[in-house]
């Protein structure tokens, strides 16, 4: 095995974390029906899969180091293999919403774990040019979210959603393999041996890391507070079904989001990552606009799709521009950022939601232009350890 094996497992592993977020929302008439579930509880589970990602976020930072990443690594994919395992085995043995909570949470934990290793196990490995390899591989998760969306639909049309344990089982099978792949690939050290890793305190007190903090923060936000309303717009713009408009909404802003990452992996080399970034921020203000302010339906769907394609490279690239930042951030900073990028996850949305309450949905997305905004103006700043 050589570090080409480790990149190709971590790409894989960002497809593990997309079926993780993305497979049990397909399931949640199904559940509905299956067990007699009310929508509060339904609604719930999703909670529960973000609160356990971000508990997760926070407190690998004081453990990973100490078991090592491949313990941890590995770890993550059991995790994820047993979360879809139990899900078809519980709600047989527990109650029902007993036996689905326990195993959310347990693939939860993976999926936070996921989240947190693989972009630095991908920082350690010797490739040619980091900012592209780390673009390249967070639009994995762009194209696992899609593969699990169009995969699971198709088994469903061809079996029915009465044998959906069997695609649970199916999915297992993905973060079990990349699991045992993970125990046999070589992991670099994120930091050398004579180097000691920044600690919370030397963190908090970088100017660098505040900043960075904040954009990724807004990254999460900006890519949350649309998509979570693209299904919306698919169907008021098209005329479409709800169950048409779930899958034509989310899917086309991950294809735009995954094109955009692997448009920046494949040419990365030859751009400037701040200008690139300045630009997606320009360019995701716009995409806001379009939703919030034209009244046309079909303008508020391209304007989901430009938002997609706008948002790609703010989470890797501040990512990359950390890495580049803080040599000697490790672990530690790899969590916070993860973890600020979860926050903004929930506050897009819930900005979004609270202003619309008030208001209308479109003036929440208005509010959210702030987001992007701030990205534009924070990669202008000239950061450094």
């Amino acid at each position: 095995m050589t570090y080409k094996n480790t990149v190709y497992a971590c790409f894989t592993g960002y497809i593990v974390q997309a079926a993780v977020n993305n497979f049990l929302p397909l399931l949640f008439i199904t559940l509905q029906g299956q067990y007699s579930l009310p929508l509060t509880k339904i609604t719930l589970l999703i909670t529960v899969n973000f609160a356990v990602q971000l508990t997760v976020d926070l407190l690998s930072a004081f453990f990973v180091d100490r078991i090592g990443y491949k313990a941890s690594i590995v770890t993550a994919h059991v995790m994820a293999a047993a979360g879809f395992i139990l899900l078809t085995v519980l709600p047989e043995v527990l109650p029902p919403y007993t036996g689905i909570l326990t195993a959310v949470i347990v693939y939860a934990i993976g999926g936070g774990l996921l989240e947190v290793l693989v972009s630095p196990i991908m920082e350690s490995c010797p490739t040619d040019n980091k900012e592209t390899a780390m673009s390249l591989l967070h639009s994995f998760y762009c194209w696992g979210q899609v593969g699990v969306v169009l995969l699971s639909t198709v088994f469903f049309t061809v079996f029915g959603t009465e044998h959906w344990k069997v695609l649970a089982l199916i999915w297992a099978v993905l973060p079990a393999v990349n699991g045992v792949i993970f125990t046999k690939v070589p992991i670099a050290p994120l930091i050398s041996e004579d180097e000691t890793a920044l600690s919370l305190r030397e963190l908090a007190g970088s100017k660098a890391f505040r900043v960075l903090f904040v954009m990724m923060l807004c990254a999460g936000a900006c890519e949350l507070a649309v998509s979570q309303w693209a299904s919306f717009f698919a169907e008021k713009g098209l005329g479409i079904s709800k169950t048409a408009g779930d899958l034509a909404g989310p899917m086309m802003f991950a294809v735009m989001m995954g094109s955009a990452r692997a448009f920046y992996g494949r040419h990365g080399e030859k751009l400037d990552l701040d200008r690139y970034m300045t630009a997606s921020g320009v360019l995701c203000v716009c995409a806001y606009l379009l939703i919030s302010i034209v009244d046309q339906p079909v303008i508020n769907l391209i304007g989901c799709g430009l938002c997609g394609l706008s948002v790609g490279i703010m989470w890797p690239g501040t990512f990359s521009k950390a890495s580049a930042a803080l040599r000697r951030g490790g672990t530690m900073m790899f969590s916070l950022l993860a973890l600020a990028g979860d926050i903004g996850c929930a506050g897009g949305p819930t900005l979004v939601g609270l202003v619309a309450d008030s208001s209308t949905m479109k003036a929440g997305i208005l509010a959210a232009a702030a987001f992007p905004l701030i990205i534009t103006l924070l990669s202008r700043i000239s950061i450094h350890d």
